[in-house]
Protein backbone atom coordinates (compact mmCIF):
# COMPACT_ATOMS: atom_id res chain seq x y z
CA UNK A 1 0.00 0.00 0.00
CA UNK A 2 1.27 3.06 -0.70
CA UNK A 3 2.79 5.24 2.15
CA UNK A 4 3.19 9.18 2.56
CA UNK A 5 4.68 11.40 4.84
CA UNK A 6 2.49 14.15 6.17
CA UNK A 7 5.01 16.93 7.82
CA UNK A 8 3.43 19.50 9.85
CA UNK A 9 6.24 21.02 12.10
CA UNK A 10 6.36 23.83 14.39
CA UNK A 11 5.38 26.15 12.03
CA UNK A 12 5.43 30.60 12.23
CA UNK A 13 5.04 31.98 8.87
CA UNK A 14 5.70 35.61 8.57
CA UNK A 15 5.11 37.56 5.30
CA UNK A 16 5.78 41.13 4.09
CA UNK A 17 8.64 43.46 4.94
CA UNK A 18 9.15 44.77 8.26
CA UNK A 19 7.43 47.79 7.72
CA UNK A 20 4.23 46.01 7.26
CA UNK A 21 4.44 42.15 8.28
CA UNK A 22 1.50 40.15 7.62
CA UNK A 23 1.03 36.60 9.67
CA UNK A 24 -0.69 34.27 7.75
CA UNK A 25 -2.22 30.58 8.51
CA UNK A 26 -2.80 29.71 12.20
CA UNK A 27 -1.77 31.50 14.45
CA UNK A 28 -1.28 32.00 18.67
CA UNK A 29 0.85 32.65 21.13
CA UNK A 30 0.61 29.34 22.25
CA UNK A 31 0.39 26.39 20.26
CA UNK A 32 -3.60 25.66 20.51
CA UNK A 33 -3.00 21.96 19.07
CA UNK A 34 -1.43 20.71 21.89
CA UNK A 35 -3.10 18.39 25.07
CA UNK A 36 -6.90 18.55 23.40
CA UNK A 37 -5.79 16.91 19.57
CA UNK A 38 -5.41 13.79 18.15
CA UNK A 39 -3.81 13.13 15.06
CA UNK A 40 -3.70 9.13 15.14
CA UNK A 41 -7.05 8.14 16.82
CA UNK A 42 -6.49 4.85 15.67
CA UNK A 43 -3.91 4.36 17.75
CA UNK A 44 -6.33 5.78 21.12
CA UNK A 45 -8.09 3.10 23.11
CA UNK A 46 -10.93 4.25 25.43
CA UNK A 47 -12.73 2.23 27.97
CA UNK A 48 -15.36 -0.73 26.82
CA UNK A 49 -19.44 1.39 27.27
CA UNK A 50 -20.88 0.47 30.00
CA UNK A 51 -24.25 2.50 29.46
CA UNK A 52 -26.48 3.00 26.37
CA UNK A 53 -27.70 6.06 25.11
CA UNK A 54 -30.60 5.56 22.21
CA UNK A 55 -34.08 7.31 21.93
CA UNK A 56 -35.05 10.77 22.51
CA UNK A 57 -33.55 12.50 25.16
CA UNK A 58 -36.59 15.01 26.30
CA UNK A 59 -35.51 16.14 29.73
CA UNK A 60 -32.20 17.40 31.16
CA UNK A 61 -29.88 15.33 31.43
CA UNK A 62 -26.04 15.01 31.91
CA UNK A 63 -23.46 12.38 30.82
CA UNK A 64 -20.83 11.66 33.24
CA UNK A 65 -17.17 11.62 32.74
CA UNK A 66 -17.00 8.71 34.63
CA UNK A 67 -19.42 6.15 31.98
CA UNK A 68 -18.42 5.74 28.60
CA UNK A 69 -21.98 5.56 26.41
CA UNK A 70 -22.40 3.65 23.16
CA UNK A 71 -24.48 5.53 20.95
CA UNK A 72 -27.58 3.80 19.16
CA UNK A 73 -29.51 4.58 16.43
CA UNK A 74 -30.92 8.20 15.44
CA UNK A 75 -30.96 10.15 19.06
CA UNK A 76 -32.91 13.09 19.18
CA UNK A 77 -32.47 16.09 21.89
CA UNK A 78 -36.30 17.40 22.21
CA UNK A 79 -38.81 19.09 23.89
CA UNK A 80 -36.46 22.21 24.74
CA UNK A 81 -34.17 19.82 27.40
CA UNK A 82 -30.61 20.88 27.77
CA UNK A 83 -28.13 17.91 27.36
CA UNK A 84 -24.99 18.40 29.14
CA UNK A 85 -21.72 16.28 28.58
CA UNK A 86 -18.88 16.74 31.14
CA UNK A 87 -15.07 17.44 29.90
CA UNK A 88 -13.66 14.14 29.63
CA UNK A 89 -16.90 12.09 28.56
CA UNK A 90 -16.40 9.46 25.43
CA UNK A 91 -19.58 8.72 23.60
CA UNK A 92 -18.87 5.71 20.79
CA UNK A 93 -20.73 5.78 17.72
CA UNK A 94 -22.18 2.25 16.95
CA UNK A 95 -21.35 0.92 13.42
CA UNK A 96 -24.42 -0.98 12.87
CA UNK A 97 -27.23 1.15 13.27
CA UNK A 98 -25.27 4.36 11.60
CA UNK A 99 -25.69 6.33 15.43
CA UNK A 100 -26.24 9.71 15.12
CA UNK A 101 -26.74 12.58 17.78
CA UNK A 102 -29.18 15.33 16.96
CA UNK A 103 -30.17 18.85 18.67
CA UNK A 104 -33.41 19.76 18.00
CA UNK A 105 -34.91 23.02 17.77
CA UNK A 106 -35.27 25.03 20.68
CA UNK A 107 -32.92 22.08 22.67
CA UNK A 108 -29.54 23.15 24.17
CA UNK A 109 -26.29 21.12 23.70
CA UNK A 110 -23.78 21.97 26.66
CA UNK A 111 -20.44 19.76 25.36
CA UNK A 112 -17.90 22.40 27.31
CA UNK A 113 -14.57 20.08 26.96
CA UNK A 114 -11.45 21.44 28.32
CA UNK A 115 -8.23 21.74 26.68
CA UNK A 116 -6.75 18.95 28.88
CA UNK A 117 -9.82 16.67 28.94
CA UNK A 118 -11.84 17.10 25.58
CA UNK A 119 -14.98 14.98 24.93
CA UNK A 120 -14.59 12.63 22.23
CA UNK A 121 -16.86 11.09 20.10
CA UNK A 122 -15.82 8.13 18.18
CA UNK A 123 -16.38 4.70 16.41
CA UNK A 124 -17.19 1.40 18.00
CA UNK A 125 -14.97 -0.86 15.35
CA UNK A 126 -12.28 -2.37 17.22
CA UNK A 127 -10.16 -2.70 13.93
CA UNK A 128 -9.35 -0.51 10.67
CA UNK A 129 -11.43 2.03 12.30
CA UNK A 130 -12.19 4.53 9.12
CA UNK A 131 -13.90 7.41 7.90
CA UNK A 132 -17.84 6.64 7.72
CA UNK A 133 -18.17 4.18 10.66
CA UNK A 134 -20.90 5.50 12.56
CA UNK A 135 -23.62 8.09 11.03
CA UNK A 136 -24.39 11.81 11.28
CA UNK A 137 -22.09 12.67 14.12
CA UNK A 138 -23.50 15.46 15.55
CA UNK A 139 -26.48 17.90 14.01
CA UNK A 140 -27.76 21.12 15.21
CA UNK A 141 -31.03 22.17 14.26
CA UNK A 142 -31.91 25.69 15.11
CA UNK A 143 -34.44 28.27 14.36
CA UNK A 144 -31.90 31.38 12.88
CA UNK A 145 -32.63 31.95 8.81
CA UNK A 146 -31.54 30.15 5.67
CA UNK A 147 -32.78 31.40 2.39
CA UNK A 148 -34.58 28.92 1.77
CA UNK A 149 -38.83 29.26 0.98
CA UNK A 150 -40.00 28.38 4.43
CA UNK A 151 -37.91 26.55 6.71
CA UNK A 152 -35.42 23.53 6.08
CA UNK A 153 -35.32 19.07 6.77
CA UNK A 154 -33.03 16.99 7.59
CA UNK A 155 -35.37 14.28 7.46
CA UNK A 156 -33.60 12.15 4.84
CA UNK A 157 -30.45 11.91 6.72
CA UNK A 158 -32.09 9.15 8.53
CA UNK A 159 -32.48 6.09 8.21
CA UNK A 160 -35.65 4.28 9.56
CA UNK A 161 -37.33 7.48 11.18
CA UNK A 162 -40.78 7.02 13.09
CA UNK A 163 -43.25 8.88 11.74
CA UNK A 164 -43.36 10.74 14.84
CA UNK A 165 -39.66 12.15 15.05
CA UNK A 166 -40.15 13.69 11.72
CA UNK A 167 -40.88 16.63 13.49
CA UNK A 168 -37.68 17.01 15.37
CA UNK A 169 -35.68 17.37 11.68
CA UNK A 170 -36.77 20.92 11.22
CA UNK A 171 -34.54 23.57 11.25
CA UNK A 172 -34.77 27.46 10.51
CA UNK A 173 -36.70 30.48 11.61
CA UNK A 174 -36.63 34.16 12.48
CA UNK A 175 -33.86 34.23 15.35
CA UNK A 176 -30.70 34.91 14.42
CA UNK A 177 -29.29 35.67 17.45
CA UNK A 178 -30.48 31.84 19.20
CA UNK A 179 -28.25 29.60 21.21
CA UNK A 180 -28.34 25.68 21.00
CA UNK A 181 -25.50 25.60 23.45
CA UNK A 182 -21.37 25.27 23.71
CA UNK A 183 -19.10 23.03 21.63
CA UNK A 184 -15.78 23.74 22.69
CA UNK A 185 -12.92 20.83 23.31
CA UNK A 186 -14.53 18.60 20.86
CA UNK A 187 -13.10 15.56 18.78
CA UNK A 188 -15.68 14.19 16.48
CA UNK A 189 -13.84 10.83 15.05
CA UNK A 190 -15.01 8.57 11.96
CA UNK A 191 -18.33 9.31 11.81
CA UNK A 192 -19.96 10.02 8.14
CA UNK A 193 -21.50 7.00 7.39
CA UNK A 194 -23.49 6.52 3.42
CA UNK A 195 -27.36 6.86 3.35
CA UNK A 196 -29.36 5.46 0.91
CA UNK A 197 -31.00 8.15 -1.03
CA UNK A 198 -29.17 11.19 0.92
CA UNK A 199 -25.45 10.75 0.31
CA UNK A 200 -22.60 10.85 2.68
CA UNK A 201 -23.86 12.16 6.57
CA UNK A 202 -21.55 14.90 8.18
CA UNK A 203 -19.29 15.26 11.28
CA UNK A 204 -21.04 17.97 12.25
CA UNK A 205 -23.85 19.60 10.54
CA UNK A 206 -25.21 23.24 11.55
CA UNK A 207 -28.75 24.14 10.30
CA UNK A 208 -30.24 27.46 11.26
CA UNK A 209 -27.78 27.61 14.24
CA UNK A 210 -28.06 31.19 15.83
CA UNK A 211 -25.03 33.42 16.72
CA UNK A 212 -25.20 32.86 20.37
CA UNK A 213 -24.11 29.41 19.86
CA UNK A 214 -20.59 28.62 20.35
CA UNK A 215 -17.58 26.56 18.79
CA UNK A 216 -14.37 26.82 18.94
CA UNK A 217 -11.37 23.92 19.17
CA UNK A 218 -13.51 21.48 17.63
CA UNK A 219 -11.27 18.55 15.84
CA UNK A 220 -13.09 16.15 13.63
CA UNK A 221 -11.02 13.17 11.80
CA UNK A 222 -11.27 10.82 9.18
CA UNK A 223 -15.20 12.25 8.19
CA UNK A 224 -16.89 10.22 5.76
CA UNK A 225 -18.64 12.78 4.68
CA UNK A 226 -18.08 16.65 4.98
CA UNK A 227 -16.44 17.82 8.34
CA UNK A 228 -18.40 20.86 9.09
CA UNK A 229 -21.77 21.45 6.88
CA UNK A 230 -23.10 25.22 7.66
CA UNK A 231 -26.54 25.73 6.15
CA UNK A 232 -28.14 29.04 7.28
CA UNK A 233 -27.65 30.61 10.27
CA UNK A 234 -25.22 33.26 11.62
CA UNK A 235 -22.59 31.06 13.40
CA UNK A 236 -18.97 32.02 14.20
CA UNK A 237 -16.17 29.32 14.26
CA UNK A 238 -12.96 29.51 15.89
CA UNK A 239 -10.30 26.96 16.18
CA UNK A 240 -11.56 24.56 13.79
CA UNK A 241 -9.41 21.27 12.68
CA UNK A 242 -10.30 19.01 10.05
CA UNK A 243 -8.37 16.14 9.72
CA UNK A 244 -8.33 13.98 6.71
CA UNK A 245 -11.82 13.90 6.08
CA UNK A 246 -13.46 11.96 2.55
CA UNK A 247 -15.03 14.74 1.25
CA UNK A 248 -14.76 18.67 1.85
CA UNK A 249 -13.74 20.44 4.93
CA UNK A 250 -15.84 23.09 5.42
CA UNK A 251 -19.16 23.88 3.09
CA UNK A 252 -21.19 26.61 4.06
CA UNK A 253 -24.63 26.87 1.80
CA UNK A 254 -27.99 27.85 2.19
CA UNK A 255 -27.40 31.54 3.51
CA UNK A 256 -24.91 30.50 6.12
CA UNK A 257 -23.78 33.55 7.34
CA UNK A 258 -20.43 32.41 9.01
CA UNK A 259 -16.84 34.01 10.63
CA UNK A 260 -14.45 31.19 10.45
CA UNK A 261 -10.94 32.25 12.70
CA UNK A 262 -7.47 30.29 12.99
CA UNK A 263 -8.61 27.03 11.73
CA UNK A 264 -6.57 23.85 9.82
CA UNK A 265 -7.86 21.66 6.89
CA UNK A 266 -5.32 18.68 6.23
CA UNK A 267 -6.23 16.92 2.96
CA UNK A 268 -4.73 13.34 2.13
CA UNK A 269 -5.08 13.06 -1.96
CA UNK A 270 -5.57 8.76 -0.91
CA UNK A 271 -8.37 8.61 0.87
CA UNK A 272 -10.66 11.85 -0.52
CA UNK A 273 -13.78 11.14 -2.43
CA UNK A 274 -13.77 10.27 -5.63
CA UNK A 275 -17.13 12.75 -6.20
CA UNK A 276 -14.97 16.05 -5.55
CA UNK A 277 -13.13 16.49 -2.05
CA UNK A 278 -12.03 20.47 -1.02
CA UNK A 279 -11.18 22.29 1.77
CA UNK A 280 -13.87 24.94 0.90
CA UNK A 281 -16.74 24.65 -0.35
CA UNK A 282 -19.27 28.03 -0.36
CA UNK A 283 -21.85 27.15 -2.24
CA UNK A 284 -25.50 29.89 -2.63
CA UNK A 285 -27.43 26.85 -3.10
CA UNK A 286 -28.25 23.22 -4.60
CA UNK A 287 -31.55 23.68 -6.79
CA UNK A 288 -32.51 27.84 -7.81
CA UNK A 289 -35.88 26.07 -7.14
CA UNK A 290 -35.65 26.20 -3.40
CA UNK A 291 -34.03 29.78 -2.75
CA UNK A 292 -35.91 33.06 -1.80
CA UNK A 293 -33.30 35.62 -3.28
CA UNK A 294 -35.27 38.39 -1.20
CA UNK A 295 -33.21 36.48 1.51
CA UNK A 296 -29.26 36.96 2.32
CA UNK A 297 -27.29 34.63 0.69
CA UNK A 298 -24.30 32.45 1.78
CA UNK A 299 -21.88 34.83 2.84
CA UNK A 300 -18.56 33.61 4.43
CA UNK A 301 -15.78 35.38 6.15
CA UNK A 302 -12.78 33.08 6.81
CA UNK A 303 -9.47 34.54 8.49
CA UNK A 304 -5.77 32.85 9.29
CA UNK A 305 -7.37 29.53 7.63
CA UNK A 306 -3.83 27.06 6.82
CA UNK A 307 -4.90 24.75 4.36
CA UNK A 308 -2.77 21.77 3.63
CA UNK A 309 -2.23 18.79 0.98
CA UNK A 310 0.14 16.14 1.32
CA UNK A 311 0.93 14.24 -1.41
CA UNK A 312 4.41 12.57 -2.36
CA UNK A 313 3.98 13.27 -5.40
CA UNK A 314 2.04 16.09 -6.18
CA UNK A 315 2.63 16.06 -9.94
CA UNK A 316 1.50 12.47 -10.19
CA UNK A 317 -1.43 12.96 -7.77
CA UNK A 318 -2.59 15.85 -10.29
CA UNK A 319 -2.52 13.42 -13.04
CA UNK A 320 -4.32 10.55 -11.49
CA UNK A 321 -7.20 12.76 -10.43
CA UNK A 322 -6.65 12.50 -6.79
CA UNK A 323 -5.92 16.31 -6.19
CA UNK A 324 -8.88 19.05 -6.62
CA UNK A 325 -8.86 22.45 -5.66
CA UNK A 326 -8.83 23.97 -2.14
CA UNK A 327 -11.45 26.26 -2.42
CA UNK A 328 -14.41 26.51 -4.87
CA UNK A 329 -17.36 29.21 -4.76
CA UNK A 330 -20.75 28.97 -6.27
CA UNK A 331 -23.52 31.45 -7.74
CA UNK A 332 -24.48 33.74 -5.31
CA UNK A 333 -22.32 33.02 -2.67
CA UNK A 334 -19.43 35.53 -0.95
CA UNK A 335 -15.92 34.68 0.30
CA UNK A 336 -13.55 37.18 1.75
CA UNK A 337 -10.66 35.37 2.57
CA UNK A 338 -7.78 36.84 4.14
CA UNK A 339 -4.26 35.91 5.96
CA UNK A 340 -4.78 32.11 4.66
CA UNK A 341 -2.34 29.63 3.87
CA UNK A 342 -3.46 27.25 0.59
CA UNK A 343 -0.55 24.90 -0.30
CA UNK A 344 -0.77 22.00 -2.86
CA UNK A 345 -4.02 22.00 -4.53
CA UNK A 346 -4.50 21.92 -8.41
CA UNK A 347 -5.43 24.35 -8.48
CA UNK A 348 -5.73 26.77 -5.63
CA UNK A 349 -9.50 28.47 -6.11
CA UNK A 350 -11.97 27.83 -8.70
CA UNK A 351 -14.87 30.03 -9.29
CA UNK A 352 -18.03 28.21 -10.51
CA UNK A 353 -18.63 28.96 -14.36
CA UNK A 354 -22.10 30.76 -13.89
CA UNK A 355 -20.48 33.50 -11.64
CA UNK A 356 -19.67 36.45 -14.46
CA UNK A 357 -16.00 38.25 -13.70
CA UNK A 358 -17.39 41.52 -13.32
CA UNK A 359 -16.63 44.29 -10.60
CA UNK A 360 -19.59 43.62 -9.12
CA UNK A 361 -19.03 39.49 -8.49
CA UNK A 362 -15.60 40.06 -8.09
CA UNK A 363 -15.93 42.54 -4.73
CA UNK A 364 -18.09 39.50 -3.17
CA UNK A 365 -15.12 37.69 -3.48
CA UNK A 366 -11.66 38.36 -2.15
CA UNK A 367 -8.12 36.88 -1.55
CA UNK A 368 -5.90 39.39 0.80
CA UNK A 369 -2.84 39.06 2.37
CA UNK A 370 -3.03 35.39 1.24
CA UNK A 371 0.00 32.75 0.77
CA UNK A 372 -0.95 30.71 -2.17
CA UNK A 373 1.89 28.36 -2.32
CA UNK A 374 2.83 24.90 -4.57
CA UNK A 375 -0.24 24.55 -6.35
CA UNK A 376 -1.24 24.00 -10.47
CA UNK A 377 -2.67 27.31 -10.43
CA UNK A 378 -3.94 30.07 -8.48
CA UNK A 379 -7.55 31.51 -8.98
CA UNK A 380 -9.75 30.01 -12.21
CA UNK A 381 -13.01 29.94 -13.67
CA UNK A 382 -14.66 26.32 -13.79
CA UNK A 383 -13.54 24.74 -17.35
CA UNK A 384 -11.51 27.45 -18.11
CA UNK A 385 -8.15 27.35 -18.40
CA UNK A 386 -7.40 31.17 -19.45
CA UNK A 387 -7.25 32.62 -15.90
CA UNK A 388 -5.36 36.15 -16.97
CA UNK A 389 -8.04 38.42 -15.94
CA UNK A 390 -8.43 37.06 -12.44
CA UNK A 391 -4.46 36.79 -11.97
CA UNK A 392 -4.46 40.28 -12.84
CA UNK A 393 -7.07 41.26 -10.54
CA UNK A 394 -5.64 38.73 -7.75
CA UNK A 395 -1.96 39.51 -7.86
CA UNK A 396 -2.29 43.24 -8.04
CA UNK A 397 -0.34 44.64 -4.96
CA UNK A 398 -3.14 46.13 -3.19
CA UNK A 399 -3.82 42.57 -2.41
CA UNK A 400 -0.92 41.70 -0.91
CA UNK A 401 -0.84 38.15 -1.79
CA UNK A 402 2.09 35.86 -2.25
CA UNK A 403 2.61 32.80 -4.71
CA UNK A 404 5.19 30.47 -4.05
CA UNK A 405 6.93 27.11 -5.32
CA UNK A 406 8.31 25.77 -2.36
CA UNK A 407 8.01 22.17 -0.60
CA UNK A 408 6.23 22.25 2.40
CA UNK A 409 9.19 20.73 4.26
CA UNK A 410 10.39 24.19 3.55
CA UNK A 411 7.05 26.40 3.77
CA UNK A 412 5.78 24.53 7.16
CA UNK A 413 9.40 25.30 9.08
CA UNK A 414 10.73 25.32 12.50
CA UNK A 415 11.41 28.68 13.73
CA UNK A 416 11.26 31.32 16.20
CA UNK A 417 11.25 35.19 15.71
CA UNK A 418 12.89 36.54 18.83
CA UNK A 419 11.38 40.17 17.50
CA UNK A 420 8.02 39.06 17.36
CA UNK A 421 7.36 36.51 20.01
CA UNK A 422 4.01 36.33 19.97
CA UNK A 423 3.68 35.19 16.66
CA UNK A 424 4.23 31.32 17.04
CA UNK A 425 2.39 28.27 15.95
CA UNK A 426 0.68 26.34 15.67
CA UNK A 427 1.58 23.06 13.96
CA UNK A 428 3.26 20.59 16.06
CA UNK A 429 1.91 17.89 14.92
CA UNK A 430 2.79 15.14 12.63
CA UNK A 431 6.18 13.42 11.27
CA UNK A 432 4.73 10.01 10.55
CA UNK A 433 3.80 7.71 7.93
CA UNK A 434 0.62 5.65 7.21
CA UNK A 435 -1.11 3.30 5.27
CA UNK A 436 -4.06 4.79 2.58
CA UNK A 437 -7.03 5.16 3.92
CA UNK A 438 -5.94 4.70 8.02
CA UNK A 439 -4.05 6.60 10.79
Amino acid sequence: MKKFTLELLFFLFLMGSAFAQQEKGIIGVNNWLDNWTEFKPNQTDYREPNKILTGNINENTTLSKRDTYLLVGSVFVTNNATLTIEPGTVIIGDYASKASLTITKGAVLMADGLETDPIVFTSNRSVKRAGGDWGGGITILGDAPSNKFGNGSVATFYSDLNQSDYAYTNFGGNDAESCSGVLRYVRIEYAGKRVKGAGYLNGLLLAGVGSQTVFDNIMLSYSGGDAIEVWGGNVTLDKIVSFRTSSNDFKFNYGAQCKLTNSLAVRSPYISSSEGSRCFQVLGFDEISEVDFSKPGTSVTAQNITMLNDSENLEGDIQQGLVNEAVYIGESASLNMEKGVISGFNPAVILQDKININQENLDKIKFTNMYFNNCNGNIFVEHNSNNEDLENWYGNSAFYNVYSKSHNAETFIDIRNERRPDYRLQINKIIASHDVGTD
